[in-house]
């Protein structure tokens, strides 16, 4: 599975459609083509206009295991997010809190915004490093097509 990770700063007024600044990761064994097909996609799926956005390559994993959810990247080194999984909302009698029929940005259909709290969420590189914990964390499962995607905005990504 190819994987990539865009880490950066939406900026105060996002509804706007301008963002601050982003950088999308390429995992290391992904083809051009590949890394072109999700530059085109993320182009869709994100349609703002960026202050500043560039590109780099590391070692991404990720495991959605029982208790948490964990993704590094260069095993932590560059970036690394960790979602509990066991901090529920007690009235959920252990269920994770899911926000549904919530669109998230160019992709017309998700699964929901499965809510957890993040152990840690770091972008550790660059000239704009940031790290959190106990703050929030979500996972989705999109879906996104040619037919119902919005146009990219600035070109792409």
């Amino acid at each position: 599975m190819e994987t990539r990770w865009v880490a950066g700063d939406l900026g105060g007024d996002f509804s706007k459609g301008q963002m601050d600044w982003a950088v999308v990761t390429f995992d290391k064994s992904m083809t051009k083509e590949q890394r072109d097909a999700v530059g085109a996609i993320l182009g869709h799926l994100y349609p703002v206009k960026w202050n500043k956005l560039t590109t780099a390559e590391g070692k991404m994993t990720w495991v959605n295991g029982k208790t948490e959810a964990r993704a590094t990247m260069d095993g932590g080194k560059t970036a690394e997010v960790v979602l509990d999984k066991g901090a529920v909302n007690a009235n959920n009698k252990g269920e994770p809190v899911v926000i549904r029929n919530l669109k998230y940005f160019g992709a017309q259909r998700n699964n929901g915004f499965v809510l957890m709290t993040n152990k840690v969420e770091a972008y550790r590189v660059g000239d704009k490093p940031f790290e959190f914990k106990g703050t929030n964390g979500f996972m989705i499962t999109i879906d996104i097509d040619s037919k119902t995607t919005p146009p990219a905005a600035g070109g792409g990504m």
